[in-house]
């Protein structure tokens, strides 16, 4: 039921505001010991152990740019293979047409080349950029979390929301505010 209200809620979620790292790391690790799934920290510089404090796992990525690579091998191996044997054989020397340690150099520049172009995309797509608008843009104060505070934001999509019972939650971690957001 409560996830179904989530669906059609005309907020984003909640989010509240810490003014230390301290602070962000106990509140994201009690937040996903709450079983809170879908949510984010929003920090001004990287603070380590926030992924693990969140159970933050995504093997999307590692996984598309070794696909990107694999492409980019045979594509390469394939394009050489394919003009020296069968589009435009050249016997020079008396070499094999199939003369395989003469394409590994630009089999392995396609492989580079290839997976360094996935990670850009991949990266880009999975994170949804260019994105202009958030909502979590809204939150009061949300400039600072470039510059001194730290937000984090439970969103209404998750399972375990409920509006009462995730405000009294992230009041009970001693916040600076804790903000509805709307959509």
């Amino acid at each position: 039921m409560a996830a179904e209200a989530a669906r059609v809620s005309p907020i984003y979620g909640l989010v509240a505001e810490f003014d230390n790292q301290d602070d962000i790391l106990a509140a994201a690790a009690a937040a996903r010991k709450a079983g809170y799934k879908r949510m984010d920290c929003y920090t001004p510089f990287p603070v380590h152990g926030l992924t693990e404090a969140m159970e933050f796992e995504d093997a999307r990525v590692p996984w598309t740019i070794f696909i990107g690579g694999l492409t980019g091998m045979c594509v390469g191996y394939g394009l050489q293979f394919w003009i020296n044997c069968i589009e435009y054989p050249l016997n020079v020397g008396g070499r094999p047409y199939h003369s395989w340690p003469s394409f590994i150099p630009v089999t392995f520049e396609c492989i580079i080349l290839f997976a360094a172009l996935t990670a850009v995309l991949t990266v880009l797509g999975y994170s949804g950029l260019p994105r202009p608008y958030h909502p979590v843009f809204n939150t009061p104060n949300f400039e600072t979390a470039s510059q001194y505070h730290f937000f984090l934001a439970i969103e209404a999509r998750d399972a375990h929301f409920d509006i009462v019972k995730t405000r009294e939650f992230l009041e009970s971690l001693h916040p600076l505010a804790v903000s509805e957001v709307e959509k």
